[in-house]
Order: C-alpha cells, then sequence, then structure tokens
C-alpha cells in the first residue's frame, strides 16, 4: 500500500488521499513552508516545494517532526 502511495505523492503531493498538510514547527525552523502527507498508517513524507520541485526531507514516522 506505501508503494501504491508514494506513486501517488509523485504524481502529486497535494492528491487528497494523502492528507497533505502544513507542519509549523518545521516551517518555522526551516524557513520554508514544510509540509507532511501520509503514505501509511504512522508512515510520513515530510517535504518542501521549490519552484516545480517537490524537496523531499525526510519519511518517517511523527517523531520526523522533530
Amino acid at each position: 500500500m506505501a508503494k501504491e502511495k508514494f506513486k501517488t505523492f509523485r504524481q502529486g503531493p497535494f492528491h487528497p488521499s494523502l492528507g497533505s498538510h502544513r507542519i509549523n514547527k518545521l516551517s518555522a525552523q526551516w524557513k520554508k513552508t514544510i509540509f507532511s502527507a501520509c503514505l501509511e498508517g504512522v508512515l510520513r513524507v515530510v517535504f518542501y516545494l521549490e519552484g516545480n520541485e517537490v524537496i523531499s526531507v525526510g519519511i518517517g514516522s511523527h517523531a520526523i517532526y522533530r
């Protein structure tokens, strides 16, 4: 399932099935708008946008937000 969701993420990180949302704490730390998308259960991908590119910060559980 996570593999399919990651394909969806690569096609469009704001697809409704991913529940993408802004992470305010990380956005303040990175001084960029940081988002999280749910791939499966507690598995998240954390990313930001740079022009038309999606830059992945990391993949992991909610602990990745710290």
